[in-house]
């Protein structure tokens, strides 16, 4: 079970809500995805005024806990005042924090990101911080009050996959105890196995299943990726080597010797 903040869910995958070619197929993809927990972004559906009204009905339909995120903030005074008109809205005091920095990259701020975070967590809220893979971040994000930490694969949207996979092990390694959910850079079902098999007990994305040609099936499949890649690394995966180590052992082998002379 995945568990954050005392709330436990059977789903490791969490979805994104934006960019889908219709309500219906947004319903279809979070129903077959499994996901427990979808992401709403305040500012960019409360801009689209009567059409937001509707969005927010089909969330309510899914019957799915929703988490709130501050997308498209740059500035802490930006992203703690979006957290609190979600906490109003929702009745939720659960909030995915993003404070970005570059508009090239959507790369965090995380100087603001760690300001906001314990402004946030001071204040009542649940904070999941969409961070880097940047270990001295993390160690003041979770200083901050933050129990869960949401670090990136690739920027977000770019399907790159992840691009340092060496420093999400050693993040991975460093906070055994923390909930870890990779987010954002995630193109590919095996990009979402991958990461479960470092041992991070979940994965956000968004994109790659709201453009994909079928994305009620590309939902079907991040989910079945997610699922094996969580199995993989429970039942210990073998780790690679330089040399090959032949599957049927030599010794004790038969060995049949032919007499070319008959």
């Amino acid at each position: 079970m995945l568990e954050l903040y005392g709330a436990r869910f059977s789903s490791r995958l969490l979805l994104g809500t934006a960019q889908y070619p219709s309500p219906d197929v947004l319903r279809r993809a979070v129903e077959a995805s499994g996901a427990e927990i979808v992401t709403v972004s305040l500012r960019r559906e409360s801009a689209r005024a009567r059409a937001g009204q509707g969005f927010w009905e089909l969330i309510e339909r899914l019957g799915r806990r929703v988490l709130p995120n501050t997308a498209g903030c740059r500035t802490v005074k930006e992203a703690v005042a979006t957290a609190h008109m979600a906490r109003e809205l929702f009745g939720t005091s659960w909030i995915k924090l993003e404070v970005i920095a570059n508009d090239d990259t959507l790369q965090p701020d995380l100087f603001g990101l760690v300001e906001a975070a314990a402004i946030l967590a001071a204040e009542g809220f649940e904070v999941l911080p969409y961070t880097t893979e940047d270990l001295s971040a993390a160690e003041r994000l979770i200083a901050a009050g933050c129990s869960v930490l949401m670090p990136w694969a690739a920027p977000i949207g770019s399907a790159r996959g992840l691009i340092n996979k060496t420093a999400l092990k050693i993040l991975r390694a460093h906070f055994p105890g923390v909930p870890l959910i990779v987010d954002a850079g995630i193109g590919t079902p095996s990009h979402a196995a991958e990461a479960m098999e470092l041992g991070y007990d979940a994965v956000l994305l968004n994109t790659a299943v709201a453009k994909a040609g079928d994305p009620v099936k590309m939902a079907d499949a991040f989910a079945k990726a997610v699922l094996a890649g969580r199995l993989a690394f429970e039942a210990g995966l073998m780790e690679p080597q330089d040399m090959a180590s032949p599957s049927t052992p030599i010794a004790g082998t038969p060995f049949f010797k032919i007499d070319h002379a008959s």
